[in-house]
């Protein structure tokens, strides 16, 4: 720990803060564009210009890491000065459109502008004007705005894995594009909109529908899949405007992906929202009232072991046990949590839960993936398994088909048997799970759907057993890293309340 004084404040610090961090512990807010704690330092907006005793001139706060007696000044005039100059460098070129700006109401230049800048500018040129860029049918852009804060470059190389943004030109000739001019592929992309501190990035869904003081915000659990991130339903009435995510260091930190951000946007068209009867194979529009009556005349008919009750994959638990009792007592025991057919028999809950927890996975030093493909079953979950690549000393194997997963994975092949040679350590693989201390097995939820999906989880089990997968310490686990990975967000409940049937597959 080191010792610095900030504002007259003595505060300890640990070695290698940066100014930027050590004024944030003391409340004491700094004026930021370019910096966030997810990506790395840029240092190019220059908004947090703190004074440092001893040098000349102000210094930017979030790239100067803190030394032993530094004494750091945040009001001073030069600050003041400093911030003023600036703001009004940013405001030459920026349009004044903010009363039809779509970010207004939550626009950080706003905000800055009217808490460190000046009330006029000496700068009377002509503003420049930027083409419109096409980063696909989520984004919208208006690039005139742009302040080159470079912070969704930086998202894009680094946290979703495809750097198809760049900058172009220099100076006042600088641009943010897209390279070859294509639309973004990255499944992480609408975070760029919440990245954005301007309006040159916005939801196009979402943009010119209504201000955002007009919303009711509601905290809620994504369930588009099973990774369940926590986010903010902003909604008018009863109809949901947008999603935001909630930082949950835990499940999502402060991301989600484009399906969880977007896809509220099905909920307004082609959703089946009234009850259809069949007749003479014409589905025909009815009351609630008719299609229970219909229901009844069924059911009174059929015998109760040839019902089966299948669940959807965003049913909440409640339902599913209402269900599960409603089939019991007309004595049918034919129950699927799934629509793909998986076999789930009894088997206990750790054969079917995420065991070392989303965020475990910066603790392992080893991944072995087996018939999953996280990039497109859990976007979120992926970018956690590279974030921790990126850290170093980590390997990812896969047993499956080949895909791109956005970081290096060795692909082994898609035959069962490797697990046996492996078992028997009889090849690389082998080899690398006995040398990891904390390792993971990440395995997909379609392994349940194929014939032999008993052999390969009895195969896996013993992979545990005779590697560091599951470790134990005087009868308790102390590292669990066996981890299945579901495509619905309803699974593991409904596997916890035994809503499945041993051998009824429709």
């Amino acid at each position: 720990m080191i010792e610095i004084t900030i504002d007259n404040e003595k505060i300890k610090v640990e070695s290698g803060t940066l100014i930027l961090q050590a004024c944030q512990k003391l409340g004491i807010e700094i004026p930021i564009f370019c910096y966030h704690e997810k990506l790395s330092i840029a240092g190019n907006c220059r908004m947090c210009l703190v004074e440092v005793e001893g040098n000349p001139k102000p210094v930017a706060s979030c790239s100067v890491p803190c030394t032993e007696g530094m004494k750091i000044k945040t009001t001073t005039n030069m600050v003041k000065k400093a911030r003023n100059g600036v703001m009004e460098f940013l405001l030459i070129n920026h349009p004044l459109d903010c009363p039809i700006c779509d970010q207004g109401g939550e626009c950080d230049l706003q905000d800055i502008a009217m808490g460190y800048g000046k009330d006029k500018s000496r700068f009377a040129y002509n503003k420049r004007a930027v083409k419109e860029k096409n980063f696909g049918p989520l984004i919208k852009t208006v690039m005139t705005r742009c302040i080159h804060c470079t912070r969704c470059i930086r998202f894009a190389t680094e946290i979703a894995g495809t750097p198809e943004l760049g900058a172009i030109g220099m100076g006042e000739d600088m641009e943010v594009t897209s390279y070859l001019d294509k639309t973004l592929s990255s499944e992480l992309s609408g975070n760029m909109i919440d990245l954005c501190p301007v309006g040159a990035l916005t939801s196009k869904p979402f943009s010119l529908t209504i201000r955002p003081w007009e919303l009711n915000k509601t905290e809620s659990i994504d369930v588009s899949d099973a990774v369940c991130s926590s986010i903010r339903l902003d909604t008018r009435n009863n109809e949901v405007m947008r999603v935001l995510p909630i930082v949950n260091e835990e499940i999502n930190e402060e991301w989600i992906s484009d399906k969880t951000r977007f896809s509220y946007d099905g909920l307004k068209f082609n959703r089946i929202d009234k009850p259809f009867i069949k007749k003479k194979n014409v589905l025909e529009e009815c009351t609630w009232g008719e299609a229970l009556d219909f229901i009844e005349k069924k059911v009174k008919k059929i015998q109760g072991k040839k019902m089966a009750a299948v669940i959807g994959n965003q049913v909440d638990c409640e339902s599913i046990v209402l269900l599960k009792d409603l089939f019991n007592m007309l004595g049918s025991d034919n129950f699927l949590c799934s629509q793909n057919n998986a076999c789930y028999k009894s088997i206990p809950r750790i054969a079917y839960t995420f065991n070392s927890g989303i965020s475990g996975i910066e603790d392992s030093d080893f991944c072995l993936l087996i018939g999953t493909n996280p990039r497109k079953e859990a976007a979120i979950l992926n970018a956690r398994i590279r974030k921790r690549y990126l850290q170093g000393n980590y390997e990812i194997f896969s047993i499956g088909p080949k895909f791109d997963l956005n970081y290096p994975c060795k692909f082994l092949d898609d035959n069962p048997s490797i697990l046996i040679d492996t078992i028997n350590k009889k090849n690389l693989l082998s080899k690398k799970l006995g040398k990891a201390k904390k390792p993971i097995i990440i395995i997909g939820d379609n392994i349940f759907t194929r014939k032999d999906s008993q052999s390969i989880l009895y195969y896996i089990y013993n992979l545990c057993i005779n590697f560091p997968v599951i470790q134990r310490k005087k009868n308790k686990i102390v590292w669990n890293g066996f981890n299945c990975l579901h495509y619905a967000a309803s699974r593991v409940g409904a596997l916890d309340l035994k809503f499945y049937s041993k051998n009824y597959r429709i």
